[in-house]
């Protein structure tokens, strides 16, 4: 998470380079929070914010340096929708089973 601020903070504050230094390392994090939770039902939602970082830093990205296209970042936005939804439907289906 803080990783994910000092990287937006970048973004409003319009630090091109260290913004876009700061995209792998929020990344790197959100993949290791991801893998350390695969085998458990938490691995959805750490999915989607994978993906929310990706479609984030995509967005970041393209708007310091290639105006106009930010809609490059629209699959990972759905992948990370798409993700919290299975993560919904897993949770309910395990309290349903559970009675």
């Amino acid at each position: 998470m803080l990783l994910w601020l000092v990287k937006d903070l970048c973004w409003a504050m319009d630090f091109k380079i260290l913004g876009t230094i700061m995209v792998l390392p929020t990344i790197a994090a959100a993949f290791w929070i991801l893998m350390i939770t695969k085998k458990q039902i938490d691995f959805w939602v750490n999915l989607s914010v994978l993906f929310w970082i990706l479609a984030n830093s995509t967005w970041m990205t393209l708007e310091f340096f290639n105006k106009g296209e930010v809609y490059f970042s629209l699959p990972f936005f759905i992948a990370g929708i798409l993700s919290f939804l299975l993560y919904i439907y897993k949770l309910y289906r395990n309290s349903y089973e559970r009675g």
